[in-house]
């Protein structure tokens, strides 16, 4: 029975831990499972971090003059910032997955690493008391069987001598040798019951220190370490969530960036961005009067619109293939824009021109910083000569003073040209409310006399010039005798029309062509809003004409092209 009980009890023993040893493994494991969550949760975040940036890098604007026209734009300046704030959002989310990296991951895996060998140094305690309380076990049962045979023996022993003894053909010395034999085994038999006795004592000491202290402390240890181990769980649960909670300022902050750009784009002033940009500074034309073909035919406009001139000029007849001149020389180069911007609208023109200006004032400025400089650096040199030699400085202030002069000769020709451009600039008696190409219409009645208008006419430059002098005639003539005309034949345009002179014009200015009433040109180049066509008689003859005095008509594919090109 005391067998059978303590099979039992050691049977119980080792199944509990077999279950502890299951269960905190188990536990381990599930350390490990969360720590390859987080880890994972870490890598989502930084490869959308990553990819944050990349379409935040993707959709920046490129390094080119179309960056500066877009940050005129409210809205294209409200999409930038908006993607700069998109990159400090990416921002949080990589630091989310730093965090999450040293205060979880590495963390718990340091944790790890600690908890199972506390787990294995608990099992091996536990294990090792139960081996020594079985050891302990098998070595009384050994001491009781001793005693058994120890006991066993004396008995018969003692029958044996009690037979002899009562056995009458028995000598004497065999009564004896019998008695002494039982007397020893009857000695041997007490010291087996005091053996067995002392090791049954100290036995039922280990075993109850066994099962009342070692066992439930070790025990406890492993509920202490699992107690632990769970509390740890929740610590890292908790931090996981503060580590989301820790940049959620930060990213309300971005997100009321984002919010902050689109409240300040500003339709109206963009609008009116885009006004100023491309208005072209023309004044819309007057209305156009009554015909009556039952007297002589007079076509009279109002002072802003194309007039016919009242005297041919048959100094520049043939010559209207002359567009520009450059140093002298005529040039009829097509793509290559003048220096002085002639090839804009007035507004346009004028605000080139006026850019210009302020670069080459910027230039001048940082060249007369870096004079007075020098000069105070030679000063120095001239008060202390220890210091240098004041001539070292010499060769380098008259190189600033000649750039200078450069810098102020080209200064005044742009200012001579933008004094050019706004006192040819039409100004409107009266205000109007006019938005974009939508213009007012004039008043219905004719002015009387219209011969201010017949005493100017419109050039293909947009700006309104005088009738032409003799001195301007003179410089025509005189310019077109250079022999240099054939670099500038070269790459004609190709044509994408004809059209039919509805009046005579006889072009006087610059880049205009003279027209004949009923004439068929071919058309290179439509009117681009400007009231002006450009036409080609012949190979050598290229010039501009009012729209307003012909009758265009445009091939159907190439107007298309035209169009969309």
């Amino acid at each position: 029975m005391v067998e059978e009980k303590m099979g039992a009890c050691w049977s119980y023993t080792r199944d509990q831990f077999e279950n502890l040893e299951k269960h905190t493994q188990w536990g381990i494991d599930f350390v490990e499972r969360y720590t390859k969550f987080v880890k994972e949760r870490s890598e989502i975040e930084l490869n959308y971090a990553k990819q944050i940036r990349n379409l935040s890098k993707k959709y920046q604007p490129k390094k080119s003059s179309r960056e500066e026209e877009e940050s005129k734009y409210t809205w294209c300046r409200a999409f930038l910032a908006s993607l700069n704030e998109l990159n400090d959002y990416a921002g949080q989310h990589e630091l989310i997955a730093e965090n999450m990296t040293s205060q979880i991951i590495a963390e718990l895996t340091r944790y790890i690493q600690d908890l199972k060998a506390e787990r294995k140094t608990h099992f091996h305690d536990g294990r090792k008391a139960q081996q020594h309380i079985e050891n302990s076990w098998k070595q009384l049962e050994l001491c009781k069987r001793n005693f058994e045979r120890a006991c066993k023996e004396a008995d018969r022993a003692q029958q044996y001598f009690e037979k002899m003894d009562a056995d009458i053909n028995v000598t004497k010395a065999d009564v004896e040798k019998a008695r002494q034999q039982a007397q020893l085994r009857h000695h041997m038999a007490s010291d087996s019951k005091n053996e067995y006795s002392s090791y049954l004592q100290k036995f039922n000491q280990e075993q109850t220190e066994h099962y009342h202290t070692l066992i439930p402390n070790i025990f406890q240890k492993l509920q202490e370490m699992e107690e632990r181990r769970i509390e740890r769980v929740g610590e890292s649960m908790k931090t996981f969530a503060e580590v989301d909670r820790q940049i959620l300022p930060i990213v309300g902050k971005c997100l009321d960036g984002i919010t902050k750009a689109a409240e300040g784009i500003e339709s109206k002033t963009d609008s009116a961005q885009v006004v100023e940009s491309y208005k072209s500074g023309f004044e819309p034309p007057g209305d156009v009067e009554f015909e009556d073909y039952g007297q002589a035919m007079k076509r009279t406009v109002s002072e802003n619109s194309l007039t016919k001139p009242d005297k041919p000029d048959k100094s520049v007849k043939g010559k209207s293939k002359l567009f520009f001149f450059k140093k002298n020389k005529l040039s009829l180069k097509l793509g290559v824009n003048p220096e002085d911007c002639s090839h804009l609208p007035p507004e346009q023109r004028r605000k080139k021109l006026q850019a210009k200006i302020d670069d080459i004032s910027k230039d001048i400025q940082k060249e007369m910083d870096q004079r007075d400089a020098l000069t105070k650096m030679k000063d120095v040199y001239v008060k202390n000569p220890q210091m240098g030699d004041p001539s070292s400085v010499d060769p380098r202030l008259a190189e600033i003073a000649q750039h200078i002069d450069k810098l102020q000769t080209e200064l005044q020709k742009f200012e001579g040209w933008l004094a050019e451009v706004e006192g040819r600039m039409p100004v409107r008696s009266e205000p109007t409310n006019r938005q974009s190409s939508v213009y007012d219409r004039q008043s219905n009645t004719p002015p009387a006399n219209n011969n201010c208008a017949q005493d100017r006419e419109s050039s293909p430059d947009g700006s309104y010039t005088e009738e032409q002098s003799s001195e301007v005639q003179t410089k025509v003539q005189t310019d077109t005798e250079f022999d240099d005309f054939d670099d500038a034949e070269e790459d004609l345009l190709p044509t994408i029309g004809t059209c039919k002179a509805l009046y005579p014009f006889e072009g006087n200015n610059e880049g205009t062509l003279t027209l004949a009433e009923g004439e068929v040109l071919f058309v290179i180049e439509e009117d681009k809003g400007d009231g002006w066509t450009r036409v080609r008689r012949n190979e050598e003859e290229e010039g501009y004409i009012p729209t307003s005095y012909v009758e265009v008509f445009l091939d159907t594919n190439t107007k298309g092209l035209y169009m969309w090109g």
